[in-house]
């Protein structure tokens, strides 16, 4: 066992060091452009239940209750997607995961432009959202192993703007196609975007971490042969040595002396190379997971608790035409994307933690001045959630830079799949009180619990959150 274990490990770090010369180049952006796509068209899909809501509460007569639940279904089958879909891909790769989310969530859509009757439509919806939940976090792990530490803040949050674009383009086109032709020609128009799981399987490569991790060697050289040859020809330079791979960690405080090969031959932390659920509660990861856990919760209750329940508030507290109601929520979701462009222009500078800390605090002041104001009108509604949205988007889309970072390849989707399940529940749960906060007609105690939640999310990251900034992955989680 130790035997083959050595050249595992030294293709391991190999492929890690290849990728750590490799200059941006067209190649890198062309895999963000295709993987971003399909990331634009999960959140797109993602936001236009809450464009809908108005228009399927009037056809179908559904009452608050009725209404929140038809919110909340998707996100369940978001919340399961997100946990199965990150032992899938550390099973049969990232790529795969990625086509096969992008045509489910597709059909998914196509069937719901034809649904005839609410309950049809809700188990769609949860069809669709176990496609979405399973893209995302897959997506975020992905383009976090093909990118090297230098600035690898600045290039996935960069790709990861895809998805608050796509909340904000889902918005706008909602807010156009739905008064103008209604809501099953939006979930036709969502359809479309399912060609792309061709374009992802031929033009992908696979993980050439993931597949050194999983013993195939020759597989994951070739690729990362390819990968260097594409990097070349789109710089038209030769590539820059390959740097000097790092010592392997020092054994765990208290071990023998003579347990310091075993560390050589499996290079493993105190884990013992444990993966799947239990090797992200065992020794270093069991802080991460629940902390980083607890910031896609906190992070997620927050966006959704707002975003989901905006257009209805607006035209049934204020009497906002729909098409009033949806431009006002959809200014929103622009500030939402103002806020993440930030954090992706700060986050190597700065630092994850700060960032995440700095931007859950401010959500919290913000929405605390606005509960304290009263939300009296519609106009101070707009300017503070609009504010708020600027942080909260900006923590949030951090989060996914963040995560794939602090897991080790072996079980690096997983890790990120538990992120995104914790990011659901928070979905879920996050409508259901502003539902039922709302349901009683009290909009400032919305907005106050909202801040609560944020302040408690602050508190975390700056307390437990750990500073990735501009180590190796391999580093970070060996």
């Amino acid at each position: 066992m130790t035997t083959e274990a050595v050249p595992d490990s030294s293709i391991r770090a190999s492929i890690a060091a290849r990728f750590e010369r490799l200059p941006l180049s067209r190649w890198h952006v062309t895999v963000r452009l295709v993987v971003g796509a399909v990331t634009f068209f999960e959140a797109f899909d993602q936001l236009l239940i809450a464009y809908a809501l108005p228009e399927l509460r009037a056809d179908w007569q559904l009452t608050t209750s009725a209404a929140t639940l038809l919110l909340t279904v998707g996100s369940l089958g978001m919340l399961a997607g997100a946990l199965l879909s990150g032992r899938v891909a550390d099973r049969i790769g990232r790529v795969r995961v990625i086509a096969l989310c992008v045509a489910l969530s597709s059909a998914a859509n196509l069937a719901l432009a034809f649904s005839p009757s609410p309950d049809v439509f809700m188990a769609l919806r949860f069809v669709q959202g176990l496609a979405i939940g399973g893209e995302v976090p897959v997506a975020a792990t992905f383009i976090a192993e093909i990118t090297r530490s230098h600035r690898r803040g600045r290039f996935v949050l960069l790709y990861e703007l895809v998805f608050p674009a796509g909340l904000t383009v889902g918005a706008l086109v909602a807010a156009w196609v739905v008064p103008l032709l209604g809501w099953r020609w939006m979930y036709g128009l969502a359809a479309i975007p399912g060609v792309l799981a061709v374009v992802v399987h031929r033009k992908v490569p696979e993980s050439p971490r993931w597949l050194a991790d999983r013993g195939r060697t020759a597989e994951a050289t070739e690729v990362m042969t390819r990968i260097e040859t594409a990097v070349r020809k789109a710089t038209g330079a030769p590539l820059p040595p390959v740097p000097e791979q790092p010592a392997p960690p020092a054994p765990a405080t208290g071990t023998a002396p003579g347990a310091a090969t075993e560390a050589v031959t499996e290079p493993v932390t105190e884990a013992g190379r444990s993966s799947g659920l239990r090797g992200l509660f065992t020794g270093r990861y069991r802080r991460r997971t629940l902390v980083v856990g607890a910031l896609w919760f906190a992070g997620y209750f927050v966006n959704y608790g707002i975003t989901s329940w905006l257009p209805t508030i607006y035209k049934n507290r204020y009497g906002l035409t729909l098409s009033d109601a949806l431009l006002y929520s959809t200014v929103t979701s622009c500030a939402g994307l103002a806020g993440c462009l930030v954090a992706a222009l700060t986050v190597d500078r700065l630092g994850r933690r700060r960032v995440i800390t700095g931007c859950l605090g401010g959500a919290a002041v913000v929405l605390g001045v606005l509960a304290a104001l009263g939300a009296d009108t519609p106009v101070q509604v707009l300017v503070w959630t609009s504010l708020a949205a600027v942080f909260f988007f900006g923590s949030n889309i951090s989060l996914y830079l963040y995560t794939p970072e602090l897991f080790p390849t072996r079980m690096r989707a997983l890790g990120s799949s538990v992120g995104g399940a914790l990011n659901r529940l928070g979905v879920i749960l996050g409508p259901i009180v502003v539902g039922a906060v709302y349901a009683g007609g009290h909009v400032g105690a919305v907005f106050s619990t909202l801040a609560a939640v944020s302040l408690a999310g602050a508190v975390v990251a700056g307390v437990g959150a750990e500073e990735t900034a501009g180590r190796r992955l391999e580093e970070v989680s060996p």
